[in-house]
């Protein structure tokens, strides 16, 4: 009985070690390119559709690692501080900007995702901000389930809080970052991209998706999502070696009647940068060499 209870033990302490880490990041390669104090800059040539017309403009992705708190899911002021209290996410600051006939738009979308725990990403948010006003949207990962807070100017969406059980399709940029074998594949419940359905006004929900990955061509591949219901498309190309660059990505949105509203990001410049730092008049120059 004695041998079997250490057994019971080494196995129950063995699961629990193999449940919190990402077994296939490559430690001393991931660290390499991401823990070097610096963010990588990814600037896009944009072509958002909108209003039924296809409009210029950039996107940046800018990639980077931090100290998150699990309790206060936000980033921790000092991680030597906060021990066990704190976990290694990447976090992504996806931004589009582009203009609408005489006013401009912007987006931003924020994913946390671990590095090293195998859980959702504890905190997504969202925001579209134009003339006419400005929507907001956070997701809060806590008791399996996505605590959701909307804010809109519209009256029909107004403030609204709800729950959903599912994984969010904005992570899956931060998955491919990690290691592309963590995409999941097959049919699953997604919540679709937060700026599609601020652009959209399309009631967040879980919704029916297909996921596949597949190679393009040499060291090239893919990952597709498909929501038939809601007639949405995301394709996002990458390279198929660390560090798993975003090559590109296009959105494609068939409507009711038929037509398709299609929108692409094709990437013109990387970098890797501490651009936290980079923040004085004589630093503005830095903006023309990623093509901004």
């Amino acid at each position: 009985m004695k041998n079997l209870f250490i057994l019971g033990l080494v196995l129950l302490l063995t699961s629990s070690c193999n449940s919190t880490g990402r077994k296939a990041i490559d430690e001393e390669q991931f660290a390499s390119h991401w823990y070097q104090g610096k963010a990588e800059i990814n600037v896009f040539d944009l072509k958002q559709m909108r209003y039924g017309e296809e409009r210029d403009g950039n996107a940046v992705m800018i990639f980077v690692t931090e100290d998150f708190s699990k309790r206060k899911q936000v980033k921790v002021d000092d991680p030597s501080a906060a021990g066990k209290g704190a976990i290694k996410v990447m976090k992504l600051n996806m931004t589009r900007d582009f203009v609408t006939g005489v006013y401009p738009y912007h987006t931003m979308l924020s994913v946390f995702t671990p590095v090293y725990d195998d859980l959702n990403s504890p905190k997504i948010t969202a925001s579209v901000t134009e003339w006419c006003g400005q929507s907001f949207a956070q997701l809060n990962w806590k008791n399996n389930k996505y605590n959701i807070n909307l804010f809109s100017y519209f009256e029909s969406e107004g403030d609204q809080e709800l729950s959903i059980s599912a994984m969010a399709e904005d992570e899956i940029f931060n998955l491919i970052r990690l290691n592309p074998d963590l995409v999941p594949t097959g049919h699953r419940k997604l919540i679709p991209s937060l700026i599609f359905n601020r652009l959209t006004h399309i009631p967040l929900d879980a919704e029916s998706a297909v996921i596949s990955k597949r190679k393009t061509g040499d060291n090239q591949a893919e990952v597709e999502v498909i929501y038939e219901e809601i007639g949405r498309r995301l394709v996002i190309n990458y390279v198929d070696a660390f560090p798993n660059e975003i090559i590109s990505w296009k959105e494609t949105y068939t409507k009711k009647d038929g037509t398709e509203e299609v929108t692409t990001a094709v990437r013109k410049s990387v970098q890797m940068l501490d651009y936290w730092r980079k923040n004085g008049l004589q630093d503005e120059s830095l903006r023309k060499g990623l093509g901004l």
